[in-house]
């Protein structure tokens, strides 16, 4: 029926469409423009954040290579003030924590439980797990390590897991078979050593 109307016709249906819907179409277009701007600001911020708290991050590796723990704490402090949820909080609190282990292992205790609690990395946040339980087992804190490896789905990490228990288990003077958590590396009686909890 369309390809029997005039084009006087046409163009005065095609007038009547737009005065009908004129208005929803440019509001759309308008709220999609909109929308598009938004987005590209926030990835723009987002890439912003992560560049500042890779700088942070590099600054407090820096400080560590260089034994300045005083340094390297401080730019740590204002990366978790700044950034709490950047992986680079969490590389830097693992960098930090290893420099405190020996100096100062609450502070590596610390840096360690912060990194595992409030970083957006899931793999990152085990291994600051498994390095908390490492640090809390060269304390002799057995219990408290063992509670902290108890994880419902350690994915890839099992093996890991599996061999801090057995270690823990050992140090502790406690052998226990392959199936129930694996045979530490040491013999009876032996403590870990500061550079196995890292």
């Amino acid at each position: 029926m369309d390809e029997l109307l005039s084009d006087k016709e046409q163009a005065e249906r095609l007038r009547q469409w737009w005065s009908e819907n004129g208005w929803f179409l440019l509001g759309g277009a308008a709220l999609g423009g909109l929308g598009l701007f938004g987005w590209n600001q926030y990835q723009a911020y987002r890439a912003g954040q992560a560049e500042q708290a890779g700088a942070l991050y590099q600054a407090v590796k820096q400080a560590t290579e260089g034994s300045d723990l005083t340094q390297a704490t401080a730019l740590l402090e204002q990366l978790q003030a700044d950034y709490p949820r950047a992986a680079y909080t969490q590389q830097a609190g693992l960098l930090v924590a290893r420099a405190a282990l020996v100096s100062d292992p609450e502070r590596a205790t610390q840096d360690l439980r912060i990194a595992m609690e409030n970083g957006s990395d899931p793999d990152l946040a085990m291994v600051a797990r498994l390095r908390l339980a490492r640090v809390l087992a060269y304390r002799e804190q057995y219990p408290e390590a063992l509670a902290l490896l108890a994880v419902e789905s350690p994915g890839q990490f099992a093996g890991r897991i599996d061999e801090i228990k057995g270690d823990i288990y050992v140090a502790q003077g406690q052998f226990v078979s392959r199936s129930a958590g694996g045979v530490g590396r040491r013999g009876a009686g032996s403590q870990l050593s500061a550079n196995e909890a890292q």
